[in-house]
């Protein structure tokens, strides 16, 4: 995952030699479930929320650019342990999973600007790209455990309005796994979820 990382912020450095860069704040709310890779456990979605900053590098006049973001993110799943025996016999029930983490996110994106001036005061755009997440801390479920990190996929639309404010509407889902039972070595759970963000960029 590093040299990936180290190949990512490379690429950024040399694409913003010609281009133009903004960054600035932003904040969103997170709605995420675990999804199992065995049919065992119920789980539901929770709510949780991500803050951190963002960098966008443009190249002028054609709309196509990347993304780049340092962010707090807390998200999580309700799990129903309890169903089964294999856990309720160590009085384990409906659990709360919460992940704090890190995350790096890396996107391409491709923004409409040539729309005759309207692009002054709205700009829509896609995105789409990976997400690199360490884990910082989790809450007390001792029957699982958790990796260092994980990688996920994202994509998604918005729009930009006055060329600073940004609104986005994006979808997750893990390629590696975010968590595992101690139990069962080989039943883990990956993060798939919905976003809402805004950013304000200067």
């Amino acid at each position: 995952m590093r040299k990936i990382l180290v190949s990512l912020l490379l690429t950024v450095i040399t694409f913003g030699a010609s281009a133009e860069f903004r960054w600035g704040p932003t904040v969103g709310i997170n709605i995420s479930e675990l999804y199992w890779n065995q049919d065992l456990l119920e789980t539901k979605i929770k709510p949780g929320a991500n803050v951190g900053v963002m960098g966008e590098i443009m190249i002028p006049g054609i709309g196509f650019g990347i993304d780049i973001g340092l962010k707090y993110a807390l998200h999580g799943a309700k799990v129903d342990f309890g169903a089964h025996e294999i856990w309720k016999v160590d009085g384990y029930g409906n659990e709360n999973v919460w992940f704090h983490t890190v995350q790096i996110p890396v996107d391409l994106r491709f923004k409409w600007t040539r729309m005759n001036g309207f692009e002054h005061y709205v700009a829509p755009f896609v995105y789409g790209g990976p997400v690199f997440s360490f884990n910082v801390a989790t809450n007390d479920v001792p029957c699982l455990k958790f990796p260092t990190g994980s990688v996920g996929l994202q994509c998604g639309i918005g729009g930009e309005f006055l060329e600073k404010y940004q609104l986005s509407f994006g979808y997750m889902w893990g390629i590696t796994y975010d968590t595992k039972t101690v139990k069962l070595d080989n039943f883990t759970g990956r993060q798939r979820g919905w976003q809402i963000n805004v950013a304000v960029l200067f």
